[in-house]
């Protein structure tokens, strides 16, 4: 193992060429976790594209076996949504035991923040728009969570980066007050830039946010058995649950 991954290292495949998640999460995690990004191209943001991805997935996990990561992380939610909680679920296990390594996918990692923080209902925002919301909502609901919305914000695919982060809080903020007796704030994928609002929509409404990047980060300490809690970026970062 490489000197720089002296506390493991991870495999992370990410769905798109965007730049930005990969150099929060590098930030984000603690000395000693290392991380050797590989990139999908996912153009278009369409349920069909999506359904088209599991053999690109793969591909790259292959490429990753011989680096010998500790952990792989197949990123993007929605390539894995679409196929739904159980379809998603079929799908990893055959890889875990096909290459031998723990893998999980960005919307189990997802599940698993919000059973850590004990959620049991969110309202959700997402960056896209239409039927594809409705898909996304019913793989938490099959995961056993109350969807109160799932809120997107209509935007073209390759310009969600350039959404500010006050649009976004705006957003957020707008929908949750909309429903009543919500635990959390959840954000559903890692093209927008958003950390900056994490701490400031948990301050402003009394509710964690699970956000992708963070929620990654946590899950990576998790499983390395690293514990090294990181203030500003909302209570799954600073308590590490």
């Amino acid at each position: 193992m490489a000197f720089t991954s002296w506390r493991g290292l991870v495999g992370m495949i990410n769905p798109t060429m965007r730049p930005g998640m990969t150099e929060e999460v590098i930030r984000l995690l603690p000395e000693g976790i290392g991380v050797i990004p590989l990139f999908l191209n996912i153009t278009r943001g369409t349920t069909e594209e999506f359904k088209t991805m599991m053999a690109a997935y793969e591909a790259e996990i292959e490429r990753l076996i011989p680096q010998e990561c500790d952990l792989i992380h197949p990123n993007g939610a929605p390539p894995f949504m679409v196929h739904g909680y159980e379809g998603e679920a079929k799908i990893v296990r055959a890889w875990r035991r096909k290459y031998k390594v723990p893998i999980f996918t960005a919307g189990q990692n997802h599940v698993a923040a919000m059973k850590a923080l004990k959620i049991k209902n969110f309202v959700g925002a997402t960056y896209f728009s239409g039927n594809i919301n409705k898909t996304f909502a019913a793989y938490f609901k099959d995961a056993g969570f109350k969807v109160k919305a799932m809120a997107g914000i209509d935007v073209p695919f390759n310009k969600v980066q350039e959404l500010s982060g006050e649009q976004i809080y705006e957003h957020i903020k707008k929908n949750f007050l909309a429903q009543k007796g919500a635990d959390a704030i959840y954000m559903l994928g890692s093209g927008w830039r958003s950390l900056n609002i994490i701490h400031l929509l948990e301050q402003d409404l009394s509710v964690p946010v699970v956000h992708p990047v963070t929620a990654r980060v946590w899950e990576f300490q998790k499983r390395l058995k690293v514990h090294e809690p990181r203030d500003g970026y909302g209570v799954l970062l600073s308590e590490l649950p």
